[in-house]
């Protein structure tokens, strides 16, 4: 019987994994300058009219992005729309709650506690999926936790109103993603994002005849650049998902706070203390270390597949 070779990584591989690794790196830059762009916004701003914008052009994006890709007809088709509506819901409620936020917080802690979604969603992923989650990712994510009540501390005689407000956030990202991945075993990505973008766009539209008001030139600009760089992070993104897989790329998510902190100084004067460091170090390789665990299983799960498909000779 023939033994199935081994596939061996092409340079070409490990050039696309680079390209896709730099072009998620350059995406959370321009996420990160979308956060601190509505930081500036919401002083002057409501929130719900500049979720309503930047929900109004990324849907014109994603109609134009899944009408070329695989046409309008089959992208609106959803096996589970359900699902896909509460996924939008969340989203936008996750972004507004957000944004409101950052009138209250800077932007590297609001950032520095948000790293801590993938210890949610790992967390999550048990009840919500069915997922087995070992022992040693347990533990990261118990790690994780303990850096984000290092960040937040709880015990230093002031209520922290606006952060536990931040893990609220947290907990609707999480759950959008695992929701994410449901509709994804059934739904193609072109039909997550139209449903993303429509569900968002008219969700925020119902609030604006209660809250919309004239805009000034400079206002306007600044809309019009956060709708751009929104949707050029989510083509970086979408680009970066075709070069390397998920869950290479996972670790580098964490880039956004990098970029937080360096543009909450430059532009905000904001300094992390020593403690919140020191708890962010914990979050970041607490989720380093369950994305590595499982790229890990993975393998192995794929190794196993291949066993049974091809076993040895006897």
């Amino acid at each position: 019987m023939k033994t199935e070779t081994p596939h061996q990584a092409s340079p070409e591989d490990a050039d696309n994994t680079v390209k896709g690794i730099v072009a998620l790196v350059i995406a959370t830059l321009f996420f990160a300058g979308q956060d601190a762009i509505t930081k500036h916004l919401t002083e002057d701003l409501p929130v719900m009219q500049i979720i309503f914008v930047r929900f109004f052009f990324f849907t014109i994006f994603a109609l134009v992005y899944a009408t070329r890709r695989i046409g309008i007809k089959r992208a609106f088709r959803s096996e589970m729309p359900a699902q896909q509506i509460m996924r939008g819901l969340l989203i936008v409620g996750e972004i507004g709650l957000f944004a409101w936020c950052l009138q209250f917080m800077g932007l590297a802690e609001m950032h520095a506690i948000f790293a801590c979604f993938p210890l949610v969603i790992t967390a999550l992923s048990v009840p919500f999926l069915g997922e087995q989650v070992g022992w040693r990712r347990w533990l990261a994510v118990f790690i994780g936790f303990v850096g984000t009540v290092v960040i937040i501390q709880p015990g230093n005689g002031e209520f922290n109103f606006y952060a536990v407000l931040v893990l609220v956030c947290v907990l609707m990202f999480s759950i959008y993603n695992l929701l994410t991945r449901k509709v994804s075993r059934k739904d193609c990505f072109e039909t997550s994002l139209i449903y993303f973008g429509i569900v968002g766009f008219l969700a925020s539209l119902v609030s604006i005849p209660f809250y919309w008001q004239a805009l000034n030139t400079d206002q306007a600009v600044w809309l019009l650049t956060i709708s751009v760089t929104s949707i050029i992070g989510h083509l970086l993104l979408i680009k970066a998902l075709q070069l390397a897989p998920a869950v290479i790329l996972q670790p580098f998510n964490y880039f956004v706070l990098v970029w937080a902190i360096i543009i909450g100084y430059l532009v905000y004067g904001e300094v992390l203390g020593t403690t919140a460091l020191l708890g962010a170090g914990l979050v970041v390789l607490s989720g380093i270390y369950i994305a590595r665990r499982e790229y890990a299983v993975a393998l192995e799960t794929r190794r196993k597949l291949r066993s049974s498909m091809y076993p040895p000779e006897v």
